[in-house]
């Protein structure tokens, strides 16, 4: 298994490195055993964090309501828990 998730009881847990004030949001990969994504909010009063979940869960097919930060609320890196996601749904959608 790839270190940048991990499969949990009910889904899956994703390692995310976040870029806020990019010019658009996009997924640019693993760097480090995080998955990078740019986002356009920049990170104040929780925009950057809103944004995170709307672009994972529309990537992912999986309602925003439904994806949680378990770690890292107010850093740069994060992780995602992702329910009712398993390994080869997340790699086929990334």
């Amino acid at each position: 298994m790839d270190a940048w998730y991990r499969e949990v009881k009910g889904g899956i847990v994703v390692k995310v490195k976040v870029i806020p004030k990019s010019s658009r949001p996009s997924i640019q990969g693993v760097d480090n055993n995080r998955l990078r994504m740019k986002l356009k909010s920049p990170p104040v009063e929780g925009k950057a964090n809103r944004e995170l979940v709307e672009t994972l869960a529309k990537v992912l097919k999986v309602p925003k309501r439904e994806i949680e930060i378990i770690k890292g609320i107010k850093g740069r890196e994060k992780e995602v828990f992702i329910p009712r996601l398993n390994r080869e749904d997340l790699e086929a959608l990334i």
